[in-house]
């Protein structure tokens, strides 16, 4: 069961481009700090990259947020041209990471298109390069709407993604709205992928979607938490985002145990309406869970801890 330990921080109006959000927590476990990479909007809702750095032993306190933009956003008519959303990180080495993020475009008879590029950092994650000024994974002939929100996991020789995937759009209320599922991927390098297609979670309903997955492998067990929501609703209303839960031996066909989740949202506060975006971690005995609440960040960012066995 996770503990809750509240809200670490929120964003209003820090500078002319982190005005509001503190979007999509995406960790790195370093010696002396917890950093965590988020994106916050300007005036216009576009998305840039920043990190805060977290205290190693108490979450809770904040030594640094930095306010300039990671990465800006991509040239015109590129993947990223419109947002820039942090959403997974892999440690090479010491000096060398690599963050795998969300792209966004403006849409005109759908609101966005996403689509997921790399970026890399020589110097432990202070500062990141676009490896390419493509993406690594978008549409395809297969799945034709849209990839986003990673989470990447290297093993060996072997890497993994889980990623969201659209399955269509639909219209409620006048209004097109996205339905999308979490599909696997595999790769030798990290940039050329593998898709098999298969979707891993399995709907209650065809109105049911699934977002941003955190993996992690414990024990030989890969252990997964995500996002599901219902396509009415869903802006902090009754269908809202809830974390679920789903088990893998393989790490592709996928068990989903919802109610072994271990979080729900609270009865009032910056989560009671929403909990989205969990990005979970393993530090020394305990796993720490990184989310968001109401208005998909814009209530700020907490986390949970849940100690071995506990």
């Amino acid at each position: 069961m996770w503990k809750k330990r509240g809200m670490i921080f929120g964003v209003d109006r820090l500078n002319n481009r982190m005005v509001s959000h503190a979007l999509g927590p995406t960790v790195l476990l370093r010696r002396d700090s917890i950093r965590v990479y988020f994106s916050s909007r300007d005036d216009h809702s576009r998305s840039y990259p920043y990190y805060a750095d977290l205290d190693l032993e108490n979450p809770s306190e904040v030594t640094r947020i930095v306010e300039e933009p990671l990465l800006e956003l991509g040239a015109w008519g590129t993947f990223d041209d419109d947002g820039v959303m942090p959403c997974s990180v892999v440690r090479l080495s010491d000096g060398v990471i690599y963050l795998y993020y969300v792209g966004w475009n403006r849409g005109v008879t759908v609101s966005y298109r996403n689509s997921i590029g790399l970026a890399v950092s020589v110097d432990g994650g202070d500062s990141f390069e676009r490896m390419f000024e493509g993406p690594v994974i978008d549409r395809h002939k297969n799945e034709p709407h849209m990839a986003a929100s990673p989470c990447v996991m290297k093993e060996g020789d072997l890497w993994h993604c889980w990623y969201t995937s659209g399955n269509r759009w639909i219209d409620v209320n006048g209004k097109a709205e996205p339905v999308y599922t979490i599909r696997y991927a595999c790769s030798n390098n990290g940039f050329d992928w593998v898709r098999d297609g298969k979707e891993c979670m399995t709907q209650v309903s065809e109105y049911e979607a699934f977002a941003r997955p955190t993996v992690i492998k414990d024990r030989g067990l890969y252990r997964m938490w995500y996002n599901y929501r219902s396509s009415f609703d869903y802006r902090n209303g009754e269908g809202s985002y809830r974390i679920g839960y789903a088990e893998s031996s393989d790490a592709r066909s996928w068990v989903r145990k919802d109610w072994e989740a271990g979080i729900s949202c609270s009865e009032s506060g910056w989560d009671s309406l929403m909990q989205c975006y969990p990005c979970v971690v393993e530090n020394d005995d305990r796993l720490l869970m990184f989310y968001n609440g109401n208005g998909f960040g814009k209530s700020g960012l907490g986390y949970a801890e849940c100690h071995r066995g506990g």
